[in-house]
């Protein structure tokens, strides 16, 4: 998706960050009193999510940059840090949650950096093992090419030993990585699909294997790696073409230096469903066998999530087993058909990822 036009809060017109960003952007500007103009003007568009994804909103983050993830007390929550970097997607992913989460969706950053080291400053000092990523209300490296974020927050999380900053990502915008201070306090991780999902349903993303290599160059580099098969579709045939994902996988990069897998099949707020009829008219994912969750989302029956969960997880675990391999918002009941055990038999999800990110990272239990 490309770029259109560029609109800039007044409150931070004349900041370093947004004459740097309209210097590399080169694109029609206009600076408003607030963003009402804009909302409007994407509101009242055909596609207000296509419009949303041509226009660039600079602004401030008048609230907090770090929150807490929104997971519902029916699942297990991974107890993940929220920094909130700016909100939507150039990318155009047709189960993407983020075309209903937002009204009107808006792809905006946040420029007010002071604000958002000075988070991370107290953050650090509490000496508690965090995790924290830029991935949850937008992709954490579509903005390499406008901004120097990578180059704020990796040397800020490398001199500290309580944090680990997971990016999470579809695209190969890594090149401005390889010669950053990381210090192993950096995560680079993928969302990973199978080839026929990708092609139909990820729009304006990058390949299966453009990411591996783009991983395989991370961990050249000396950055730990994850990656998430979230969401998992089930297809016809979906079975061996996650096999061949897992195999591709495991083929290109090492396992010592993977942190952690996360695995979740697709779910969905009921109102998406009719974002996805009208922009992906091609779409199958909807018509699966889905019933309502206890967060009100529609997921697949839990015998089909289950019996797809336990193959995956073996691949895995046959190909990498010291790999931590979890579960993106499920119960009890799904961790023990699955993979034996429960959270709470580890201490909980929370701790077991720490661990990892402890392991691996070089990070202070204390």
């Amino acid at each position: 998706m490309r770029l259109l036009k560029l609109y800039i809060n007044q409150e931070v017109a004349d900041s370093d960050e947004v004459i740097s960003i309209k210097s590399r952007l080169n694109l029609p500007s206009e600076t408003v009193q607030d963003a009402r103009e804009l909302f409007e003007l994407i509101s009242s568009a055909d596609d207000p999510v296509k419009k949303g994804k041509e226009i660039l909103f600079l602004t401030k983050n008048n609230g907090a940059f770090i929150k807490p993830c929104p997971g519902t007390r029916h699942y297990t929550c991974c107890g993940y840090k929220i920094l909130q970097i700016g909100t939507f997607c150039t990318m155009d992913c047709s189960y993407c949650i983020l075309q209903s989460y937002f009204h009107p969706p808006v792809l905006q950053y946040f420029v007010n950096h002071d604000d958002l080291l000075s988070e991370l400053d107290t953050l650090f000092q509490k000496k508690i093992v965090r995790r924290v990523g830029t991935g949850e209300f937008t992709d954490s490296m579509i903005w390499e090419w406008w901004t120097d974020l990578s180059s704020l927050l990796i040397p800020k999380f490398s001199g500290q030993t309580s944090a680990v900053l997971e990016l999470k990502t579809k695209t190969i915008a890594i090149n401005r990585l390889k010669n950053l201070d990381h210090n192993r306090k950096t995560i680079v991780s993928w969302s990973l699909n199978t080839n026929a999902i990708i092609s139909n349903e990820e729009r304006h993303t990058t390949s299966l294997s453009e990411r591996l290599k783009a991983a395989a160059k991370c961990e050249s580099w000396g950055y730990p790696l994850a990656f998430h098969f979230d969401p998992i579709v089930i297809y016809e045939g979906c079975e061996e073409d996650y096999r061949q994902v897992i195999i591709q996988l495991f083929s290109t990069l090492s396992s010592e230096n993977i942190v952690w897998i996360s695995l979740g099949t697709f779910r969905f707020m009921p109102s998406l469903k009719q974002v996805i009829q009208k922009r992906f008219p091609e779409s199958k994912i909807i018509y699966g066998e889905f019933i309502s969750g206890l967060d009100n989302k529609m997921r697949y029956f839990k015998p089909l999530r289950i019996d797809l969960y336990q193959k995956m997880a073996s691949w895995i675990k046959e190909a990498a087993p010291n790999v931590l391999v979890y579960f993106c918002m499920e119960d009890d009941e799904v961790w023990e058909k699955s993979l034996g055990f429960i959270p709470s038999d580890c201490g909980g999800l929370p701790k077991m990822l720490d661990e990892a990110a402890v392991r691996h990272c070089g990070l202070d239990r204390t």
